[in-house]
């Protein structure tokens, strides 16, 4: 069985963050790393060479397969700043169509500046995916 490449490590979080070259892409990650941060009262760590992950859990698939994964997370992608809330999405359609301009994968939510999104309702979407992951905040 394949391992999983991308695990918690001891890299800096801020230097990471501080290392981002867009200014805007800059400020929008030390705001989405407080939001975070609140959301889980755990602090950020550095998961891979590219991922601010929050808590964590142990998981194990039915085909055996286990390993270990942040609770919400996000990454400065190149295209859009990427936040990984790992409860999916069909149950938040309400804050979804009140959220602003983003796009949404299997558990990532895709915006391109926070500028296009309302910051109550981010906070609220968040807070509510840590809440049904049903995890103890700080993993």
């Amino acid at each position: 069985m394949a391992e999983l490449k991308t695990k918690v490590n001891d890299a800096s979080v801020a230097k990471f963050l501080n290392g981002i070259k867009d200014e805007q892409r800059r400020q929008d990650c030390f705001t989405v790393l407080e939001m975070m941060k609140k959301a889980t009262r755990a602090e950020p760590k550095m998961w891979g060479s590219s991922i601010v992950g929050f808590g964590s859990y142990h998981y194990v698939y039915k085909s055996g397969r286990e390993g270990d994964w942040f609770l919400v997370g996000f990454s400065p992608r190149k295209q859009n700043l990427t936040l990984y809330l790992n409860v999916g999405f069909e149950q938040f359609d309400a804050l979804l169509n009140k959220l602003g301009k983003h796009k949404t994968g299997k558990a990532c939510l895709y915006i391109s500046t926070l500028r296009d999104i309302d910051l109550p309702t981010l906070r609220k979407l968040i807070a509510q995916s840590v809440q049904r992951a049903g995890k103890s905040p700080g993993g």
